[in-house]
């Protein structure tokens, strides 16, 4: 018996959206040429986790079928690059690479108008931000043990700098006056850069920076450094030990960049993100930004991505209350 005009209509159509849908149920990629994937980076351009995005975003295209485009939407420490990325349809196109900021805003800010876990779906968490804390020459402390002592032997009066009140670095140095028991005055700066300036130009006295941002200023002695924020000790800076190692045994803080998109992503657009992503960290342009940021890669994917951010988010909450940090 022959098909009503209607029937032929509804098989076409039904086969159509099949056909558009296979590659993602089947788990392998759309092909290349199909819509880009919006990749948002709610920093500033030229940041570490800008960097890392452009130079991973060929590879994960490539790895993916879609090419990738790179959209920084700045301000307001990420939140309104992070509302579009939690607010964007849950089709796969849309893409957040963020910064541990995510975590640090809900107790900061007085309102953030998304929910940091139940909003996302993290996706993998690319790598570690390794921090250093320096200290200009004048200060007398060589190392971090000295400089406990001196800061309990005279309590307020040395400062460290960070790049703004409930920054990741002014959340480290909260870390090491709570764990190490001393007083120290916090300066907060707009943005790193300016901290920089006067840290090599003594206007401050100590601060938390990425390893990548200080490692030259180090070498050349206008920086000293006293130790690393992670657990594991820096390849750009091997000599210098950890906290943990240079006398306070339970400090560790790094900031991290990850790969996250809305609530309600596919199961199968998720696990195809996750491996396209694995094989983008493999790629030479991926290393050598990587290498040159003085980042560690990290290999934790979906299955893990949650505990981790769910752990983060009660480890910067702690800090940010103790900090007293506050922004409209």
């Amino acid at each position: 018996m022959k098909k009503s005009p209607f029937r032929r209509c509804l098989a076409a159509l039904l086969a159509g959206a099949s056909l558009a849908l296979a590659p993602w149920i089947a788990g392998a990629q759309p092909a290349a040429g199909d819509k880009p994937i919006r990749m948002v980076v709610p920093l500033a351009a030229g940041s570490t986790v800008d960097a890392v995005a452009r130079a991973i975003g060929p590879s994960f295209g490539k790895a993916t079928g879609h090419p990738v485009v790179v959209e920084n939407i700045v301000g307001a420490g990420g939140i309104p690059g992070t509302t579009q990325i939690v607010k964007s349809p849950k089709d796969g196109l849309t893409v957040g690479m963020i910064s541990s900021n995510h975590v640090i805003n809900p107790g900061i800010y007085k309102t953030v108008p998304y929910d940091s876990l139940k909003d996302i779906t993290p996706i993998a968490v690319i790598a570690t931000v390794p921090l250093v804390l320096v200290a200009h020459p004048s200060v007398p402390a060589k190392n971090v043990k000295e400089l406990i002592a001196l800061a309990k032997a005279k309590p307020g009066t040395l400062n460290y700098g960070s790049a703004g009140n409930g920054s990741t670095l002014h959340l480290a140095g909260e870390l090491l006056v709570s764990e190490a028991g001393i007083e120290m005055k916090h300066v907060p700066y707009r943005g790193t850069g300016p901290l920089v300036t006067d840290l090599i130009g003594g206007q401050v006295q100590l601060g938390f920076v990425s390893v990548s941002q200080v490692a030259a200023q180090v070498k050349a002695g206008a920086l000293r450094a006293l130790a690393v924020s992670t657990p594991t000790r820096s390849a750009a800076l091997p000599d210098v030990p950890t906290l943990a190692e240079a006398g306070v045994p339970r400090y560790s803080f790094d900031a991290w960049i990850a790969l996250i998109g809305p609530a309600g992503l596919p199961k199968n657009v998720i696990e195809a993100y996750s491996g396209a992503m694995k094989t983008a960290l493999a790629s030479p342009e991926a290393q050598n930004a990587i290498a040159g940021q003085g980042l560690m890669v990290l290999d934790t994917g979906p299955d893990a991505a949650p505990a981790f951010f769910q752990s983060e988010l009660a480890k910067h909450q702690k800090l940010v209350k103790q900090s007293g940090a506050t922004l409209d």
